[in-house]
């Protein structure tokens, strides 16, 4: 009898715990179906490919450039160009690089035109080829030149591709980047066809990129120093100055005589816009990049044509940062005649500074970085890497248009419209920077504008927000913390920075 209640026992023991068992099991199930998905990240819709260049190579990217067969040209800081072939194939291994050409100086662009690859460097546009088919440049011919080199190691040059014209742009760093001491530092122009050196604006300090926006027209960015109170992205206009004032001694000269007498001294101490009332000439930057906040050294530039096989952004810009090692987004629009818009944080955790970002011709990205003397987030020495669509579409707000009392946002999918309603969803600050002659500036003459009204479109792709007390001439720094998608997911990049130089009229 004894031997038997224990059996019982103990089976009624077995029995519970196992009954236990399968109720925990049960709980912990439920808990792993309740437990949020992790969230979205940048790596989820933007894929980063690195390539592996031969060992022993030192790669330092300035320019990139498309050519025929799927291959990409890349220009060095070494003065090389070397040949991406297999550019395009989706396991990054399989590309290989060749030597094109070697002994130029210090490449920051390439243009690709008829079977010549336009090489802008230092001293000048040489346009190389390979005559002989035997995959490397044995033809070398100047193509322009007309500005000075002192030996100064921050006289760069930075050059374009070909416009729809067939003119190709450059932008000539300051010597030093503080002063204008050889023929043309510190300017921008244009090389004609003919290859004719035309300088046509004055004002350039440090640029790190040239390029142009879906209607053909030219933007560089600058960086951060004597007359920048921050980095920018500023349109090239003939016949315009764009900040710093050192080269205005080059008017004389007979290649910018036809511009006619210099540009009136700006005060330093003042802020752009206010300089630009009182100056003709001065064209406001149309991006201003808020210092630390989104990078520190704006570089290479690239405009997304693709038509959507970049994702959502098609004819919008993307901007590197030498020092972040990151890739921004522009989104540009024009009041009475002048660009402004809205700069977005895009895709961070490139292996180098990013100089050069170029657009493949599938519309994938070529991302090309490098630290030397500069250092970087991106651990690397130098890289060589693409930026690839997964198909995926973010929630981001994809454009952020000013209006006469305040902004309207588009998203790049439906977004709950009670969290765009709610007034929490959205905070704004605002803050411009000092336009002085002494290096750089800090954030200055906050505010901290009011959103009265948010309302939403029907399909909640849109919202429209009345602001009190817009700031001419500041960057409107909004941030979206509430803002959820159809789905409650967050914004991929709760955060935009539109630069309001002009308020657009009723």
């Amino acid at each position: 009898m004894k031997s038997s209640t224990s059996f019982r026992l103990i089976g009624c023991l077995t029995l519970a715990l196992t009954l236990c068992g399968l109720a925990a099991v049960s709980v912990s199930g439920a808990q792993a179906q309740n437990k949020p998905a992790p969230a979205p990240t940048e790596d989820d819709y933007y894929k980063i490919l690195t390539f592996t260049p031969p060992g022993g190579e030192v790669l330092e990217a300035g320019a990139m450039e498309q050519l025929p067969g799927g291959k990409i040209a890349l220009g060095t800081r070494r003065g090389e160009v070397w040949i991406l072939e297999n550019a395009y194939d989706p396991d990054p291994k399989k590309v290989t690089f060749s030597r094109f050409a070697h002994g130029m100086h210090e490449i920051l662009g390439l243009a690709w035109k008829d079977g010549w690859l336009y090489v802008t460097q230092r001293p000048d546009i040489t346009r190389i080829k390979d005559t002989n088919n035997d995959g490397k440049a044995d033809l070398f011919e100047v193509y322009s030149e007309g500005w000075d080199v002192n030996g100064d190691y921050h006289e760069y040059a930075f050059g374009s591709r070909f416009d729809a014209k067939g003119d190709l742009w450059f932008t000539l760093c300051l010597t030093g980047s503080f002063s204008s001491s050889s023929k043309f530092r510190g300017w921008a122009g244009k090389v004609t066809p003919e290859g004719k050196f035309i300088p046509t604006t004055s004002g350039v300090r440090s640029p790190g990129g040239i390029g142009f926006n879906a209607s053909g027209d030219v933007f560089y960015t600058d960086n951060q120093g004597p007359w920048n109170g921050t980095c920018g992205l500023k349109q090239i206009v003939p016949g315009g100055f764009v900040g710093h004032p050192d080269g205005f001694k080059w008017y004389s000269e007979k290649e910018a005589s036809y511009l006619g007498k210099a540009p009136e001294q700006p005060k330093s101490g003042s802020r752009m816009v206010v300089e630009a009332k009182r100056i003709p000439e001065l064209v406001p930057t149309a991006i201003l990049f808020p210092y630390g906040k989104m990078g520190q050294s704006a570089s290479g530039l690239d405009c997304d044509l693709s038509k959507g096989k970049f994702g959502p952004f098609s004819e919008q810009l993307f901007v590197g940062d030498q020092t972040h090692s990151t890739v921004m987004r522009v989104f540009l629009e024009k009041v009475n005649g002048r660009y402004q818009g809205a700069l977005f944080p895009f895709r961070q955790g490139f292996g180098s500074g990013v100089v050069p970002v170029r657009f493949g011709n599938d519309g994938s990205m070529f991302v090309g970085g490098t630290n030397r003397g500069w250092g970087s987030r991106g651990p690397k020495p130098f890289s060589v890497e693409r930026l690839v669509w997964t198909g995926k579409t973010p929630f981001e707000i994809q454009e952020m248009k000013a209006l006469s009392d305040g902004f309207e946002l588009v998203f790049t999918a439906p977004a709950d419209k009670a969290t765009l309603a709610a007034l929490d969803s959205y905070k704004m600050t605002t803050y411009t920077y000092i336009y002085q002659s002494s290096y750089g500036s800090p954030e200055v003459d906050h505010t901290s504008p009011k959103i009265v009204a948010a309302t939403p479109s029907e399909d909640g792709t849109r919202v429209r927000l009345k602001v009190e007390s817009l700031q001419e001439g500041h960057i409107h720094d909004l941030t979206l913390p509430g803002v959820r998608s159809t789905d409650a997911k967050p914004l991929l990049h709760p955060q935009a920075y539109y630069t309001l130089n002009i308020i657009p009229g009723k």
